[in-house]
């Protein structure tokens, strides 16, 4: 009896088994699924092998530093719209992954310039300034005399001056005693400052004196820009020798005496001839677009950024090549796009449609984001957030030896527009867990990174904004910036953050609130 018991329940068991393996089965399929389909599986396909092989192609000598307008660049956006392509991105302009922008470059043709009928030489006595210069010739019969041409505080070049019309003559270099109240591009010091100032004071055309004549050549094209049609045009700019400067003064070597006994301002009669004829070439880059169409929120949109232009290559052949600035955040775009097409094939598409837009020009002056912003393809009252990556790849100096060197990112503006915006970010970063530095936020910074990247144009059409960045290090905009010296696990764990940040953006049932207002310092 006892052995036939024992036979009927392992036959019990044998049973159950057989009864309850299709459901445990079923439970570890069902676990599998949702694993699979859940942010974290697809956050795990951004990862350090494919950035790698990415950025080895965009960083690499093929693209030549990737300057705006370029082959090299050109280059660049054709890996990135195939690759858009392949994931089975939409173009995100119009049928188009391009939005193209015109640039324009000024080239001087002639240029002349006489004193009271003597001829001058370009280089060897003086030089136009092209970015300052437009086709004109003019003719004056008196020069107005400002000193250092400085105005800043209670120093004024222009007190009891009228110059409104004439042509106004400035000094290289400051008083001995004179400490500009800004820095940098900021200094009331600065050229672009002083002929500024003039060109308030209503100036026609400016001189300004420098020591460093005769120079060794003179580049009659000039820089690309991005606008031709402008409010207000400098007055006509140009350098010239202090030979030229003592021919219309009397006074020889005015650098010199100007710094031993400040010379009073004052009008010299002389009849000088100005003359500068140039013509304007055009050419075109572009921003690279591909989106993913959302659901029941599809008319509003999130936007990753980054620019793949570089400062390309000098005429010796040295190549910039641009890996972490920005590369990187190039290839944090490709990747998040991948994550998020993967995403959707899944059945696990945005709310929102996302738009991964790759813009050009960022070192020339943020000029692709800046065309965006004024020709938008998407409406911006309706673009939640611009999450912009912008250097992700390294280890900026300041963390070289900190603790956190290989978990921080420095996340720069998400407190400035939207109260909601750091809140959601510290929420999205509880699953990453990396050292979140605000260091940068402080819009007082000397760096003053906040308006340095593409993000700014989004911030300052209202768009809510995060600016992702490692810092600067050594390589910084120097021909030593290459591939293998990127981090690239660490740069791998920057984009599963921002992929979290871009998956909460796009799928939360409200927009982003806009519910402060950017003061600026």
């Amino acid at each position: 009896f006892e052995h036939y018991s024992i036979s009927i329940k392992k036959h019990t068991i044998t049973i159950m088994r057989k009864l309850l393996l299709p459901v445990s089965l079923g439970l570890c399929l069902f676990a599998s699924a949702q694993k699979k389909n859940s942010p974290a599986y697809f956050a795990a396909t951004i990862t350090a092998e494919d950035m790698q092989r990415h950025l080895y192609t965009i960083a690499s000598k093929e693209m030549e530093g990737r300057d705006t307008p370029s082959p090299g660049l050109e280059k660049a956006a054709d890996y990135i719209e195939n690759h858009f392509k392949s994931l089975g991105l939409l173009p995100g302009n119009n049928g188009s992954y391009r939005q193209n922008y015109p640039l324009y470059k000024d080239s001087m043709t002639s240029s002349s310039l006489k004193v009271n009928g003597t001829a001058f030489n370009i280089t060897k006595d003086y030089q136009p300034i092209p970015s300052m210069s437009h086709t004109t010739e003019l003719r004056f019969s008196e020069v107005v005399f400002v000193g250092y041409g400085i105005v800043d505080g209670s120093l004024d070049a222009y007190k009891d001056l009228n110059v409104r019309g004439k042509l106004v003559m400035l000094l290289d270099g400051m008083p001995a005693d004179y400490k500009p109240t800004a820095t940098g591009f900021n200094s009331p010091a600065n050229v672009l400052s002083r002929v500024a100032r003039a060109q308030e004071k209503g100036a026609a055309a400016v001189l300004i004196v420098y020591g460093n004549y005769p120079r060794q050549s003179f580049n009659a094209s000039g820089s690309y820009m991005l606008n031709q049609y402008v409010a207000g045009i400098y007055p006509e700019t140009f350098s010239i020798s202090e030979g030229v400067a003592a021919s219309i003064t009397g006074v020889d070597g005015i650098l010199g005496k100007m710094k031993a006994s400040p010379l009073a301002s004052q009008t010299y009669k002389a009849n000088i001839d100005l003359s500068y004829i140039k013509t304007t070439l055009t050419a075109s880059a572009s921003n690279v677009l591909g989106m993913i169409e959302g659901t029941d929120k599809k008319d509003e949109y999130v936007f990753l950024t980054s620019h793949y232009d570089h400062v390309g290559k000098r005429p010796d052949g040295t190549i910039y090549y641009g890996a972490d600035d920005d590369g990187s955040g190039t290839t944090g775009i490709l990747e998040l796009a991948e994550a998020f097409a993967k995403a959707k094939a899944a059945g696990k598409g945005p709310r929102r449609t996302i738009v991964f837009m790759t813009v050009s020009g960022e070192e020339k002056g943020l000029w692709g984001s800046n065309y965006y912003s004024n020709h938008p393809v998407f409406p911006l009252d309706k673009t939640t957030v611009d999450l912009n990556i912008d250097m992700i790849g390294r280890i900026g100096e300041e963390y070289l030896k900190d603790k956190d060197s290989a978990n921080y990112v420095y996340v720069i503006g998400d407190d400035k527009l939207s109260t909601d915006l750091a809140t959601i970010t510290d929420q999205v970063n509880k699953t990453v867990k990396m050292k979140l530095d605000r260091k940068y936020n402080d819009l007082n910074d000397k760096n003053r990174f906040y308006y340095r990247s593409d993000h700014y144009n989004f911030a300052e059409k209202g768009v809510p904004i995060i600016f992702y960045f490692n810092g600067v290090h050594a390589d910084y905009h120097r021909p030593t910036d290459t591939p293998d010296k990127i981090n690239y696990k660490l740069m791998a764990k920057r984009g599963q953050l921002v992929f979290y940040t871009a998956w909460e953006m796009a799928n939360r049932n409200d927009m982003l609130k806009r519910d402060l207002k950017l003061e600026k310092p």
